[in-house]
């Protein structure tokens, strides 16, 4: 934490409610999460922010092992250590194992994935790369999801893509 450019909040320093907001958004026995704790600077962004990560995160329509990938992949392409390694445990809860977490890291032409694994990365790298999904594996993604899925998958990544710059920018590490 010496290295990071803003420390975590204060506690003492927030309102009752923020303070509340804080807690909401920390597990039991841990710290909060870091991004968390830094963005708490702004209270005014706290609480929109924290019901619009945890609508994603909890209540998307995409089983949590595809959000997981998307949100590795994320984490990868914008070389965040702080986003990869806390969402490698989310990723083995959601059902990933070590094998496939490590093989995120090499992308969509790794060898092994299926069809629809492969398009979520490539979806992950093309947004990266271009800010857009092509056809092709638009085509791919819309044989197996719903409107509201293919939606999901965009702001996943856009969700995960902004905590890594957050991170990277604040030496959150």
């Amino acid at each position: 934490m010496s290295d990071w450019r803003v420390a975590r909040v204060s506690r003492d320093t927030l309102t009752d409610e923020h303070a509340q907001l804080l807690d909401l958004a920390t597990p039991p026995g841990h710290d909060p999460l870091a991004t968390v704790a830094v963005l708490a600077h702004n209270p005014a962004l706290l609480g929109p922010f924290l019901g619009w990560a945890a609508a994603l995160a909890l209540s998307g329509v995409l089983p949590k092992r595809e959000h997981e990938l998307i949100a590795l992949r994320a984490a990868r392409l914008c070389r965040s250590t702080f986003e990869w390694d806390e969402h490698v445990e989310y990723a083995r809860r959601a059902g990933l194992n070590e094998e496939e977490i490590d093989r995120v890291a090499e992308g969509p032409e790794a060898a092994g994935w299926s069809e629809a694994d492969a398009a979520l990365l490539r979806a992950a790298d093309e947004l990266h790369d271009a800010h857009a999904i092509s056809e092709q594996t638009w085509k791919v993604l819309r044989a197996r999801h719903d409107d509201a899925a293919l939606v999901e998958i965009a702001y996943v990544y856009g969700q995960y893509s902004m905590l890594s710059m957050v991170a990277n920018a604040l030496n959150i590490d």
